[in-house]
Order: structure tokens, then sequence, then C-alpha cells
């Protein structure tokens, strides 16, 4: 926990703590030197422990930093100082996709896809680089207050998959593809089929495999078939039917 009014790196005024996740707290920040707001991503302290984590994390940030798209949160700079990890992000003003759909409950069909269309814009363009996410949910997809739409985390699942401790996977197995489920190998094909479950919650207002347990709607992606999303929403077109 990073205490308001700390400065990281001798740049980065720590504003408030705006947000956490599995394996990092969040934090909103002023960068001194160039006079702009950021958001710091800062690894949690078991984490920050395990030496080939923290060595992948960096690697991750570090590849994902090459990314440049107006559908990407981008990756200013990554560090380390007083025992804490952090990557230094572009500040997001809005909310989480997950916090949008629980408040409109569903989203219309014209709305869902010009927000599917935004984040596989993102997505095509991190693919372009050989980067896989692995970890499309919309908890990662960031709708700011102009109504851009922006994935945040690239890379960073990539470090998490090799974890063990990764606490944050019971929010990620709903979009998880079936290769992933059964630990198979990862390519761009399972960002596309994670990017479909997202539709089928935003058009729906719920996730298609739901259960108790990560392994029982692990074995669901795998073995079970999704129920059309016409019969919650009567009145979708067929062609986003057959599209998700």
């Amino acid at each position: 926990m990073l205490a308001e009014g700390k400065f990281v790196a001798d740049r980065y005024e720590i504003l408030a703590k705006v947000g956490a996740g599995g394996m990092s707290d969040v934090y909103k920040a002023k960068d001194h030197v160039l006079g702009r707001f950021v958001a710091i991503k800062v690894l949690k302290q078991e984490f920050a422990e395990d030496v080939n984590f923290v060595t992948k994390f960096r690697t991750e940030a570090q590849s994902a930093a090459g990314l440049e798209h107006p559908n990407i949160v981008n990756i200013y700079d990554v560090g380390s100082e007083e025992g804490f990890h952090y990557i230094v992000m572009e500040y997001v003003e809005g909310i989480t996709l997950k916090t949008y759909i629980e408040k409109k409950r569903q989203l219309s069909y014209k709305e869902t896809i010009s927000i599917a269309i935004q984040v596989g814009r993102g997505i095509e363009a991190a693919h372009n680089k050989n980067i896989v996410h692995r970890d499309i949910k919309p908890q990662n997809i960031m709708i700011s207050t102009e109504g851009k739409v922006k994935v945040t985390d690239f890379g960073i699942a990539r470090a998490a998959t090799s974890n063990t401790i990764h606490s944050d996977v019971m929010g990620s197995v709903h979009y998880s593809s079936p290769e992933q489920a059964r630990n198979g190998f990862v390519d761009g094909k399972s960002d596309i089929y994670s990017l479909g479950i997202v539709m089928y919650e935003m058009v729906t207002g719920h996730v298609p495999f739901d259960g108790d347990t990560t392994v029982a709607i692990a074995i669901q992606h795998l073995q079970e078939e999704m129920e059309s999303p016409r019969n919650f929403v009567p009145n979708l077109p067929v062609s986003l039917e057959k599209l998700l």
C-alpha cells in the first residue's frame, strides 16, 4: 500500500488508490516531469518476492510497452524500488466494461458491436506484434468518459499463467478458451474466443458458462454448447447470434 503524497522514482506523486486486482494494486499519480496524470500498477507483496515471476513480469511489461494504439492502454515505464515493482501506464478516466455491464444490465446490439470493434482493433494491433493478451475479460477493458474503449494489462497475464498463486483466476475462467482450460498451446485465437464471451455477456447480461468452481466452469468451456443468446434477447440480429 503506497501512501498519498509518496513519490515513486522521484517523479510520480501518488494521489489515490483507484483499484485492486488479484496481482496488483492500482494508483492514480501525477507525473511531475511531463505534467500529466498516470496510473501506477504495483505488484502485491506475495508476487514481488517471487524472483522468477518478477523477471517475467518485467519482460512482459517491456514487450507490451512497444504497443501503441488508440484502443490499448499505453505503458510508459516499468521499474522497482524499495522492494516493490511497478508499471506506469496511461491514466484512463472512466470505468471498466464489467462495471458498465453491471450498471446497464444488457447492452444494445449496436453498442455491443461498437465496443467489440474497438477491442478487436486493440487485440489485432497486439497480435500483429506477436503479443497475445491471454486474459481478455470486461475487467480488463476500460471505457473512458468520452466513450473510447481501451484494453489494459497486455502481456501481464502471460507472467501470471506460469504462477501458481494467481488468485484472480476465478474472474478469468468465465472467459478462458478451451485450450487455456486444458493448459494447451495458446495463440491469438484464444483472445478472439474470449472476446466472443465478452460480447455474449454484453448482449445478455451474463456469461454463457458458470459454476461453483473454476474446474466446473473450465469443463463447460471444453464440453458444453452455449445456449443461444437469442433465448435471452429475442430481437438479437441473426448475424450477431451466428458471430457469437
